[in-house]
This record gives structure tokens, C-alpha cells and sequence, in this order.
């Protein structure tokens, strides 16, 4: 997608997914508990969001809670679960007054009523929003979110609505947790680790990866913005040649 930002077109990614990781070795750092680190990535997810905002980003998914996460020790996972209600609670209404939509991906089953409650009132309050979609994976795994498009698509099935050799790879994205929104174009993982543990794994496909070394809590304008300029200058080629990218380019 092609922006015009300060004159120039430039190449802006419409639908970005963040891998926001480093949290905990942000606090360890600084002899602070965890839960400290995930409260300092509050403001890098600020930050992000308004660089997002005025760049025109139409999409952006931020990995929140891995199905992983669980298996952290009890009183990690329980201050998360408070941080997120916490969050919810206070950012959807200034979220719904910047035009932001607000969706939630992945497993609720496992949340406590009470903050699934808040997830359903964050999203029907910020429903209307129009600027873009801001979309928060939570007990999310990607090969959660394969398998469940391919039990729906097995019901259809099963119940005589659809034949085996209709399923295409087109029905079966359709079907996944993000189906109705643009695949990512490209995915930033911070922390300096070099994998995407179990994120979107369908929808990365052909998404251009991008590693900061920076913790999340250090993420910010001119780190996204630095991430967003790499982006600008790559040549996205899906099976092509470079020449038959530039000549299309130039038609």
C-alpha cells in the first residue's frame, strides 16, 4: 500500500503483527519484578499505536498472551490477567474516541468470566470506530487458530454443507480467527530473539520479518517508526522475479 507522507509515496504496510517480547528481561535489567516490565510495555504499545495512526496502518495485532503463557509461574500469569482487565477497563473508551476498533483473537474459554465480560464490552464499545483495527491476541496460538478453522470447515462437512475438495486455501484463511482482515504484511518481534513462537502462523506466509534487539518497553516512536522505514525499502515479490516486480511497478 502506497502512502503519501511528507510529499513522497511511500510503501506502508497495511496490516502489521508485533511480537511484543522482553518484558520480563526489561525488569530483570533494572532488579525489578516482571510484572513491572509488562507495566512499562503499556507505553510502548502508546507509542506504537500513534505511530500506526498517523502512518496509516489500516491493521495492528499485537501478541499479548501466547496458549504458552499458561505455564509461566501462577503469580506472573494471575498479575497479567489483572493488567489486561486493568487495560480494558480504562483504554477502551480513549481507544473508541480516537476511532479505534478494538478486536480480541483467540481462546477465551480459559479467562475468568469477569474478564471476559470486560473483553465483550471493550469491543462493543469501540465497535464503530473506523481509523483502524487495533486486534489483541490472548491465550492465542497459531496452531490453535489452524485447527479450529479446519473443525469448522469439518462440521460443514459433516453436516452435508460443504465437500472435502471444496476446501481451498482461500475458505480455510477465511475461516481463521483474522479471516476477514488483510494478511500481514510485515511482523516486528522485538527482545533480539529470531522466531515467531506459534504467531499467525498461516498468516505469515509472506509477511516480511523484522527483529529489534530493543526490549518491548523500549520500543517506541523512533523504534517503530525505524521499523517502518526498513519496510518502505524492501521489494515484496510473492514467487516473482525482481524484473517482473519492476516492470509492473513502472506499467
Amino acid at each position: 500500500m502506497q502512502k503519501i507522507i511528507g510529499g513522497a509515496k511511500v510503501a506502508v504496510p497495511r496490516h502489521v503483527a508485533i511480537i511484543m517480547d522482553g518484558n520480563n528481561r526489561w525488569a530483570r535489567k533494572r532488579l525489578l519484578p516482571g510484572i513491572a516490565g509488562h507495566k512499562a510495555g503499556v507505553d510502548a504499545v502508546r507509542a506504537v499505536i500513534e505511530v500506526c495512526a498517523e502512518t496509516g496502518v489500516e491493521v495492528l495485532t499485537l501478541f499479548a498472551f501466547s496458549s504458552e503463557n499458561w505455564q509461566r509461574p501462577a503469580d506472573e500469569v494471575g498479575a497479567l490477567m489483572e493488567l489486561f482487565l486493568g487495560a480494558l477497563r480504562r483504554e477502551a473508551k480513549k481507544l473508541d474516541e480516537n476511532g479505534i476498533s478494538l478486536r480480541i483473537i483467540g481462546d477465551r474459554s480459559r479467562f475468568h468470566p469477569e474478564l471476559q465480560a470486560a473483553m465483550r464490552e471493550a469491543e462493543t464499545l469501540t465497535a464503530g470506530a473506523k481509523r483502524f483495527v487495533l486486534q489483541i491476541a490472548a491465550n492465542y496460538g497459531g496452531q490453535w487458530d489452524i485447527a479450529q478453522a479446519a473443525q469448522r470447515l469439518a462440521r460443514e462437512v459433516q453436516g452435508g454443507h460443504l465437500q472435502p475438495e471444496d476446501i481451498t486455501p482461500e475458505l480455510l484463511q477465511s475461516c481463521l480467527a483474522t479471516g476477514d482482515l488483510p494478511l500481514p504484511d510485515l511482523c516486528i518481534r522485538t527482545g533480539g530473539e529470531h522466531r515467531i513462537s506459534n504467531f499467525l502462523l498461516w498468516q505469515l506466509a509472506y509477511s516480511e520479518l523484522y527483529f529489534s534487539d530493543l526490549f518491548w518497553p523500549d520500543f517506541k516512536h523512533d523504534a517503530m517508526r525505524k521499523a517502518l522505514a526498513d519496510y518502505a525499502r524492501r521489494q515484496r515479490r510473492f514467487g516473482r522475479s525482481a524484473e517482473q516486480v519492476d516492470a509492473e511497478a513502472h506499467d
